[in-house]
């Protein structure tokens, strides 16, 4: 009954969305208001993630049932956002009834089961995995059409979409479905990963594929650090992101602030995180600037509490800093784009292999028979590829066919606001309290 009265009170009161080009010089506005329920701000920054804005500021507030929230984006371009179709799109997602029903883009299993077959990947990371990995697919003739790859913390996870070479269309053969899961599982084995290594079909569904990969690393674990050399070396090589959790004793909420380099989505993967593990925003401000993203939030798990104990404040502060740094691009970025063909990205990262180049993370896709790949790649001790190196395998594969995109560079770590977080971000919104009522719990970074 309480479910079906909730239902009933979301249908009375329908998003409202208001998109403004006039109350900021450098961004468009989105205000949405609607009935608050656990999981909204996650569908709805996934909305405009999907639309690939940039969300620079953002204000939220979900307290007393209403959720309503205030959002800065630009484009990639940093543009506003003016064309009327974006805007009426957006509009209407925001406001459609349906839950804000995700898009089907970049999503897990939200296809047809007969347009392909969708693969989940995990396992421990090392040089030319993925190489491996399209080997196979190529030998068992399978299309990849789709796919994303993620690293962190010694851990690899992927999301691939795969076609019948014969048919186009999903494999659906159990007898190939089983060898494919057999030899996948070998691969990702390799000789010491005895356990944790693990493969599966994913079924129709409409998760994230971003979200998807969050949830795979999270639940093999990649938010606990571990030592020792190779690509765990290699890892903790980057800039770490700075997360702070405060008790605020007075409102009973756990204050989280967060403080790292600003990058595509980071909001997404951290509100993604989050509502996983069961927490809530309540309160929240972002602020991104030229370099850096400073996020504060005031949340309590879905049961109404703060955090109470030390160890489960160090686990969320963990799984933030992993969401922070999943997708976060290391390396070099080089952009394929060439007709797709059948052992494609078998060929083009057997060639990254055989020059020593370790891929940290790739984004895979097709559209209208071209195959358009992303590669984030250094060398096997995780420093900058030799740009010679580079030129070589550009000239082996076509220069009009690959092409440096980007060199990113290990930026030093933004500094900390000046003053107190709480005066930086929240100060009017407690401002009848003394600070008194905030516990300093712990700064993990």
């Amino acid at each position: 009954m309480d479910d079906e009265y909730a239902k009933l009170i979301r249908r009375m009161n329908p998003p409202r969305v208001v998109i403004d080009n006039n109350a900021c010089k450098d961004a468009t506005v989105i205000q949405v208001d609607s009935v608050n329920r656990h999981g909204i701000l996650l569908e709805v920054v996934q909305v405009l993630t999907d639309m690939n804005l940039v969300i620079t500021k953002a204000y939220i507030s979900s307290d007393a049932g209403w959720f309503m929230d205030v959002f800065n984006v630009i484009d990639h371009d940093g543009n506003k956002i003016t064309d009327k179709e974006d805007i009426d799109y957006i509009q209407r997602r925001l406001e459609s009834n349906a839950s804000f029903a995700p898009s089907l883009r970049g999503s897990v299993g939200v296809m047809p089961s007969e347009e392909y077959t969708s693969i989940e990947l995990s396992g421990t990371d090392r040089p030319g995995l993925l190489s491996e990995v399209c080997a196979v697919l190529a030998d068992l003739g399978c299309n990849v059409v789709n796919a994303e790859i993620w690293t962190h913390n010694a851990r690899a996870a992927a999301v691939v979409h795969v076609t019948d070479e014969s048919t186009g269309c999903a494999i659906k053969d159990p007898t190939h479905l089983s060898t494919i899961k057999d030899l996948l599982c070998n691969v990702l084995r390799g000789d010491d990963d005895l356990k944790t290594a693990n493969m599966k079909l994913s079924p129709p569904g409409v998760t994230n594929r971003g979200r998807r990969l969050h949830q795979i690393m999270f639940a093999d674990r990649d938010y606990e650090r571990v030592g020792g050399t190779g690509v765990e070396g290699v890892e903790n090589k980057s800039p770490r992101p700075h997360v702070t959790l405060f008790d605020c004793i007075q409102k009973e909420y756990t204050v989280i602030t967060m403080r790292s380099k600003d990058r595509p989505k980071l909001l997404f993967d951290i509100i993604c995180t989050l509502t996983d593990m069961q927490y809530v925003v309540f309160h929240g401000v972002v602020k991104t600037g030229r370099m850096e993203a400073y996020q504060e939030f005031f949340i309590r798990h879905v049961d109404g509490l703060p955090i109470s104990s030390e160890a489960e404040r160090e686990r969320v502060a963990q799984c933030l800093e992993a969401a922070i740094e999943r997708r976060a691009s290391e390396g070099m970025e080089l952009e394929l784009c060439t007709e797709d063909r059948v052992g494609l990205l078998s060929d083009i990262t057997k060639i990254f292999r055989e020059n020593s180049l370790c891929i940290k993370r790739a984004e895979i896709s097709t559209k209208g028979g071209k195959a358009i790949d992303t590669f984030y790649v250094t060398d096997v001790t995780g420093n900058a590829v030799d740009p010679k190196m580079i030129d070589s395998i550009c000239r082996q594969i076509g220069h009009t066919i690959l092409k440096v995109k980007k060199h990113r560079s290990n930026a030093s770590p933004p500094k900390a606001p000046q003053g107190t977080t709480m005066g930086f971000l929240f100060g009017n919104l407690f401002k009848a309290r003394s600070f008194q009522n905030f516990k300093l719990i712990r700064s993990y970074s």
